[in-house]
């Protein structure tokens, strides 16, 4: 076992993100916890950290195998005083944090991927979720949830997903320690959380463009019963996805899974 709470709160003491933590061997969801403590009042920058999840959450309802012993589950509290488009930026800027921190064990490998995964050698290593408290004055607070395939190991996928997704140890052929990836991992968001309350969005996206492949290829965006195709041109200040569509029409696709057609 490679992480305790003990170990955590040290770590984290007197940090922007972490100064309160709560850990779970097992829970059903971190970003169910996190919500329900936002709901409750818990300040930005509080944590929630599960060794396992058995009700884990992806994108668009989908679950999230969340073995023990083997990645990282969390999930934090965020309180930005911005506008309900702009937090569509939150997953873009998680995004943008998550590959910097990862390029260090894999570098040059390291990509993003519209709107909010990471790939390591064009497979799948994190998945991030951001759900939204919103109230008749705005937004309350923002839940911001990560997964990282860290130690999982290839036979730990399932069948559908084996060959579309990896972890760090697959792609390394070492075991990495998850203290020290998530020690890593909230400083670089804490960076570039600060970047976007001070600075807007243009740094954020102008790094997520330097890390994607997408941009100039044909992209193919499905969101419920729709399918919308075109060529990916760049980022929104929402963080939508511009396509170019037949015709020379510009678009912008706030949500769905984007698939580059090959």
């Amino acid at each position: 076992m490679d992480w305790n709470k003990e170990i955590l709160e040290n770590n984290f003491t007197g940090k922007f993100f972490g100064h309160k933590i709560h850990y779970y061997p097992e829970t059903g969801s971190t970003n169910d916890d996190a919500f329900s403590l936002g709901i409750t009042g818990a300040q930005e920058g509080t944590v929630v950290i599960a060794d396992s999840q058995n009700k884990g959450k992806g994108r668009l309802q989908r679950s999230w195998h969340s073995p023990s012993g083997a990645n990282i589950y969390t999930s934090v509290i965020l309180r930005p005083q911005i506008t309900t488009s702009e937090s569509s930026r939150i997953p873009i800027l998680a995004g943008v944090a998550v590959a910097e921190v990862l390029d260090k064990y894999s570098p040059g490998k390291i990509k993003v991927k519209w709107p909010n995964d990471v790939l390591l050698n064009s497979k799948k290593v994190c998945g991030i979720l951001s759900q939204v408290k919103i109230t008749p004055k705005g937004i309350d607070f923002l839940v911001l949830g990560i997964g990282i395939n860290v130690n999982m190991a290839h036979n730990q996928f399932s069948e559908e997903i084996r060959d579309s997704a990896t972890s760090l140890a697959i792609e390394t052929g070492r075991e990495i320690s998850r203290l020290e990836l998530i020690i890593s991992l909230y400083e670089n968001l804490e960076k570039w959380y600060k970047q976007l309350l001070q600075n807007e969005f243009g740094p954020v996206k102008e790094k997520w463009l330097e890390l994607t492949p997408m941009i100039g290829r044909t992209v193919q965006v499905v969101y419920k019963d729709e399918t919308i195709s075109g060529t990916a041109t760049g980022l929104d200040e929402d963080g939508s996805l511009i396509l170019l569509t037949a015709g020379n029409k510009e678009i912008r696709v706030l949500a769905g899974d984007a698939t580059i057609k090959r």
